[in-house]
């Protein structure tokens, strides 16, 4: 197989393994700090894709810009509040989430 068979193959696996979360089910990992949280702008699979790949260059310049970031406390009081549902994808050790679109 190719890099980019291989590529898609790994970003149709991903697709298929992210699902609607409510946030009581995602709070342990919240609280082990294994959140990760897409900014709504982003690509919640690239970032996954990115994660597999080790792609540590990217994902720095992904920080640096805020279009990833662990979860703050007030995002998690807010989603705690409000009974959120969001975008899951696990990429241990993370769990990645991105609030739906409206």
């Amino acid at each position: 197989m190719t890099y980019l068979a291989d590529k898609d193959h790994l970003v149709t696996r991903l697709n298929h393994e992210t699902a609607k979360v409510g946030w009581y089910e995602l709070q342990t990992h919240y609280a082990a700090g294994n959140l990760l949280c897409v900014a709504a702008d982003g690509d919640l699979i690239k970032v996954a894709v990115a994660l597999t790949e080790d792609n540590s260059q990217q994902i720095k310049q992904w920080l640096e810009d805020h279009k990833v970031a662990a979860v703050t406390d007030q995002q998690a009081l807010a989603w705690h509040e409000s009974d959120s549902t969001l975008w899951a994808l696990v990429i241990p050790p993370f769990v990645l989430v991105q609030e739906p679109k409206v």
